[in-house]
Formats: structure tokens, C-alpha cells, sequence
């Protein structure tokens, strides 16, 4: 990267577990968001927010200008998986869905999201995940088929 370039790109990334049954319980969703923030920090890059839930991940992330938003994914899913599995943290067999929702976030609208994310345990008292997925793939205008859900 030149010394003279300067980005700030905040991503509201959210994966779910496979199937999005509500596989992680409450006593260590503390531990695997502990772990994603260890997981940037030493991939070198500002995870900002993180909360999990049973059966999924809200992170606000500043993108780097060295890596994809295919790679900040990989990185998240594929190494808390390989340790929550490793680390025996569940008594079953671990792994994330396939794919992720990624939406951008403009810099006035970071302590909203950050809000959002805090408050997701109150959020799906009222909301499920997939009906909050499908809130956000109508909000950014993008087409989808309620078979992509389902995974």
C-alpha cells in the first residue's frame, strides 16, 4: 500500500450456523466472540463489534486494504470453527452455514450498527434470524431466493 492512501470501510458482516439451528449456547458465546476478536487481531485487522448469538454473528469490521471480504470470512468462520471444535466447546460437531450477508456502512452510521449489535438478544425476542436476513437483503435492494435461507 502507498503511503498515500487512505481508506475507511466498514462491513456489517453476519454468518449463521449450519442449518441456522441454535447450536451455541449462552455460556460460550462469550468465549467464541473472544475468539474473533483474537482472530483480527492477529490477522491485522479492527473488528469493532462482534456479538454471537445461538445461531449466528453480527461483526462491524474496518476492511483492510490487504484482504477480501472472502478473506476476512474464511478467516473468521473457518478459524473459530477449527477451535470451538478443537476446544470441545459444544457437545457435537461444529460448523458455520455456507456463504455470509455483508452490507456496507457509512462512517455516520457506525454507532448504529454498533447499537444494533449490542442488542441482539433483545432484537430476536421480537425477530428470527432469517426474517432479520431478509430485512437486510430487501433494505440494500438485493435479490435472493428464500432457498439461499435455508442454509
Amino acid at each position: 500500500m502507498s503511503s498515500h492512501s487512505y481508506n475507511k470501510v466498514w462491513l456489517h458482516l453476519i454468518w449463521g450456523t449450519h442449518g441456522h439451528r441454535k447450536t451455541i449456547p449462552k455460556s460460550v458465546q462469550p468465549q467464541i466472540a473472544q475468539k474473533l476478536f483474537d482472530i483480527a487481531k492477529e490477522k491485522k485487522f479492527f473488528l469493532h463489534s462482534c456479538h454471537v448469538h445461538s445461531n449466528h454473528v453480527h461483526t462491524l469490521i474496518d476492511l483492510p486494504t490487504n484482504l477480501s471480504i472472502e478473506q476476512l470470512s474464511k478467516f473468521l468462520k473457518g478459524i473459530s470453527s477449527r477451535w470451538i471444535n478443537s476446544e470441545k466447546l459444544l457437545n457435537q460437531k461444529f460448523r458455520w452455514g455456507k456463504g455470509y450477508g455483508v452490507f456496507s456502512v457509512s462512517e455516520s452510521g457506525v454507532d448504529k450498527v454498533v447499537r444494533y449489535i449490542k442488542n441482539q438478544e433483545k432484537h430476536h425476542r421480537r425477530k428470527s434470524f432469517r426474517e432479520e436476513v431478509k430485512e437486510f437483503l430487501i433494505a440494500y435492494n438485493i435479490e435472493y431466493s428464500d432457498e439461499w435461507l435455508l442454509d
